[in-house]
C-alpha cells in the first residue's frame, strides 16, 4: 500500500535541508548566532522537521509568528529558545515564561499590558524590543533620530517594566534584497538601529542579543550581522536574489508533483474550463491534472503561460485553473492516466522553479510555497527513499 495518496503531493528533500543549513551557517561571521525562521509551518515545508534538524545541528534560536507556532515546536520536544515575532495576547504571559518563549515588544501599550499580566501571574517574560527604522510595520518608531527621539524614552520604560526581562533588540530591513538600489536605505536603517542601541546604553540599558539581518541582510551585508541573524527564506533554498543563489549554492527543498487523471482528444473550436477562456485552434490532446487552487496552485496562473513537466517535456496549462484540477496541452506526446507530473521542481534536465511560478502569478516565491495547502501531503525524502509522510 502506498504511504500516501498519489494525487498531488510535495516532496521535501532532507539532504537539501541539511546542506542549506551548512550554507547558512557559513554566511555568518564568527560568534554570530543563527535564528532559523520557521513561521507559517516552515514557509509551507514543515516547521517541526526543520526545527528538529536545525536543533540537532546547533541552531541557537527559532523565530515564529505566533504562540500556536511556538507551542507546536515545544510539543515536539524541541527546547531551543524561540522568539515570537508578532503579537501574543498579554494574558498568555505565563505560557510564554513556562515554555522559554521570548516575545517581541513593539510599543508602550503592549509592553505595559504584558508586564501587568506577567506580574499578576508571578512570572518573568523574556522580551525583544522591536524598533521600526523604516519598515513601518510594527515597532517603536525610530525613522528619524530627531523627530522620533521620544521613542528612546519609551523603549527604556518598556525595558524597565516589572515582570519583563529585556533580552534582545531587533529591527527588520525593508529593501536588503533589492541589490544596489536598496543599499543606501538598508545602511540608513542600520545606522538608525545603532543609534538606538547607543542611546539606550547611555541610559544603562544593554541586551544579550542584537539582530537586524534577515536572509538578504545576512547574505549580502555580512558586516551588519551584529551577534544574531534571522535566516528565513534562504534556508528553504529560495531567495529574491539570483546572485545570492549562485554565490552560496543554496538548493530548493520542495518539489510539487501530481499525476495525470485523464487524457482526452478534443476538436478544433472546443472550449476548455470555466469561462471558456481557452478555445482549441486545432484538434488537440489534453490531460487533466488533479491539482487546483485549493491545493495552492493559484488561479492567477490561468492564461499566464504556466507549464508543467510530463515525460521529460514541458506542457502548457490551458484554460482556467479550477479548485481541484487543471488542464494541460499534451498534443503529440505519449501521455496516459497515472503518469507523474512535475508541477514545481526538477525533472531530468528541466525545471520549474518557485520563482517562475511567482513571476507568472504576480507574487513572490515565499507565497508560492506558503500557499501549498494542508491537503497536500508532505513527503520527506532522503535520496529516493521516503523517510516519513505528513498528512493533515
Amino acid at each position: 500500500m502506498e504511504q500516501f495518496l498519489k494525487r498531488t503531493w510535495a516532496e521535501i528533500d532532507l539532504e537539501a535541508i541539511e546542506k542549506n543549513y551548512d550554507v547558512c551557517r557559513s554566511m555568518l561571521r564568527d560568534g554570530v548566532k543563527m535564528m532559523g525562521v520557521i513561521k507559517a509551518d516552515g514557509y509551507g515545508h514543515g516547521a517541526e522537521v526543520y526545527a528538529r534538524i536545525f536543533a540537532e545541528k546547533g541552531c541557537e534560536w527559532f523565530g515564529v509568528s505566533n504562540l500556536d507556532e511556538a507551542l507546536q515546536i515545544r510539543e515536539a520536544g524541541i527546547e531551543t529558545p524561540i522568539l515570537i515575532l508578532g503579537f501574543t495576547p498579554p494574558e498568555k504571559a505565563s505560557v510564554l515564561a513556562f515554555n522559554n518563549i521570548a516575545q517581541a515588544v513593539f510599543n508602550t501599550e503592549y509592553a505595559e499590558a504584558l508586564s501587568r499580566r506577567a506580574v499578576e501571574q508571578g512570572v518573568q517574560v523574556n522580551i525583544h524590543i522591536k524598533v521600526d527604522t523604516g519598515m513601518s510595520r510594527i515597532g517603536f518608531l525610530y525613522q528619524d533620530s530627531e523627530d522620533d527621539a521620544a521613542s528612546i524614552e519609551h523603549m527604556e520604560e518598556a525595558c524597565r517594566l516589572e515582570g519583563l526581562y529585556a533580552q534582545g533588540i531587533f529591527q527588520h530591513f525593508a529593501v536588503a534584497d533589492c541589490g544596489e538600489e536598496g543599499e543606501v536605505y538598508t545602511r540608513l536603517q542600520y545606522d538608525l538601529f545603532l543609534d538606538v542601541i547607543r542611546r539606550l546604553e547611555a541610559r544603562g540599558i544593554r541586551f544579550e542579543l542584537y539582530h537586524c539581518c534577515n536572509s538578504a541582510g545576512a547574505s549580502e551585508y555580512r558586516d551588519l550581522q551584529l551577534n544574531m541573524a534571522r535566516l528565513g527564506i534562504i534556508i528553504y533554498g529560495l531567495t529574491s536574489s539570483s546572485l545570492v543563489k549562485e554565490q552560496w549554492g543554496i538548493q530548493p527543498v520542495m518539489r510539487v508533483k501530481s499525476v495525470v487523471s485523464m487524457v482526452k482528444e478534443i476538436e478544433a473550436g472546443t472550449t476548455v474550463s470555466y469561462g471558456r477562456t481557452f478555445t482549441a485552434a486545432k484538434d488537440m490532446k489534453i490531460a487533466t491534472i488533479p491539482i487546483g487552487y485549493a491545493d495552492g496552485y493559484t488561479r492567477r496562473l490561468s492564461g499566464n503561460s504556466a507549464r508543467m513537466i510530463i515525460g521529460g517535456e514541458y506542457v502548457p496549462v490551458i484554460g482556467t485553473i479550477c479548485m481541484d484540477m487543471c488542464m494541460v496541452d499534451v498534443t503529440g506526446l505519449a501521455v496516459k492516466a497515472g503518469d507523474e507530473v512535475t508541477v514545481m521542481g526538477k525533472a531530468g534536465d528541466k525545471e520549474i522553479t518557485a520563482d517562475e511560478l511567482a513571476q507568472k502569478s504576480g507574487t513572490i516565491n515565499y507565497e508560492i510555497t506558503c500557499d501549498i495547502s494542508k491537503r497536500v501531503p508532505r513527503v520527506y525524502m532522503r535520496g529516493d527513499e521516503i523517510v516519513s509522510v505528513q498528512k493533515f
